[in-house]
């Protein structure tokens, strides 16, 4: 049973229809609701290959670095060659942290946007990955999501943690709304801690998914919602997602498992046009 807990509360989502929708059109959230409820595809990357640069969205889907320069945690993400931490099987991405000879740690994350504000997002729509975390004290795997504009543009940029693990603490995950300005008296953040299983996180697949509209963002797990929060007025443009696999986050990697494993079957983006006053129901367009 899912328990969320600290600073918000359980939401029930209602009965769901049962129909699929196609990548290549929009996707209504219910028959009843107007067009701009619809979905359209910004991002359906299901890792049948992969495609990543160093820094520069264009070619590549996803960039191997935080575009603000800023990577973080223990271990250092790598650029994609011949040693990088990327692999691909059977359409599952396969992100490997490792401890060299040295004690070096190196480690990868991907993020849909580069420097220039380049990037594939959008402001309003619905966003999900299914992973499966690795085990053990130390690993730190997440996917967020972080304003789409230059880097250099800092100030009210929205950033949405749909899901981090800490590894030390396996019957639990957190969610996180930042809203960043340089000014650290105006910066503000609120969040979630959502109870589960003992270990039902690194035994299995999940998703993960976050449902973004004008007056709120509706949190789920598993097409399951646990907590919403009103829309922060900064987001006024859209936002890109990042997944990686960091150590740390101030909690000891002595005991970190070298390698460690991220698993991630898709990451899909669905953008949706500003929705009328009376709002659309929240949630995956491949769920209606």
């Amino acid at each position: 049973m899912l328990r969320a807990s600290s600073f918000g509360a359980r939401f029930v989502l209602g009965s769901l229809a049962a129909v699929l929708c196609g990548v290549s059109s929009g996707c209504s959230a219910n028959p009843e609701q107007p067009a701009n409820c619809s979905f359209y595809p910004v991002l359906i990357e299901d890792f049948n290959d992969l495609s990543v640069s160093p820094d520069t969205i264009g070619p590549a889907r996803w960039t191997a670095h935080t575009p603000w320069a800023g990577d973080f945690g223990d271990a250092v993400f790598i650029d994609p060659g011949p040693d990088d931490p990327f692999t691909i099987e059977d359409g599952i991405l396969s992100i490997t942290a490792r401890r060299d000879e040295a004690g070096r740690w190196t480690s990868g994350l991907l993020a849909a946007a580069d420097a220039s504000g380049l990037g594939h997002g959008t402001r309003y729509g619905y966003f999900e990955a299914r992973m499966k975390f690795p085990p053990g004290k130390g690993t730190w795997p997440a996917f967020w999501l972080a304003a789409l504009k230059p880097a250099a543009e800092i100030d009210g940029n929205v950033e949405i943690d749909v899901v981090e693990y800490y590894g030390h603490s396996t019957s639990a995950f957190h969610s996180v709304l930042h809203v960043w300005y340089r000014d650290a008296a105006r910066k503000r953040g609120t969040g979630m801690k959502t109870d589960v299983p003992e270990g039902a996180l690194i035994d299995a697949f999940h998703t993960y998914g976050v449902d973004v509209s004008p007056n709120t963002i509706v949190f789920f797990f598993d097409g399951e919602e646990f907590w919403r929060h009103p829309t922060p007025p900064e987001l006024t443009g859209p936002v890109y997602p990042i997944i990686n696999l960091a150590l740390g986050s101030g909690w000891p990697i002595d005991e970190t498992p070298s390698p460690s494993v991220l698993q991630v079957d898709y990451v899909h983006v669905w953008g949706r046009s500003t929705p009328p006053p009376e709002g659309c129901i929240p949630g995956s367009p491949r769920r209606r």
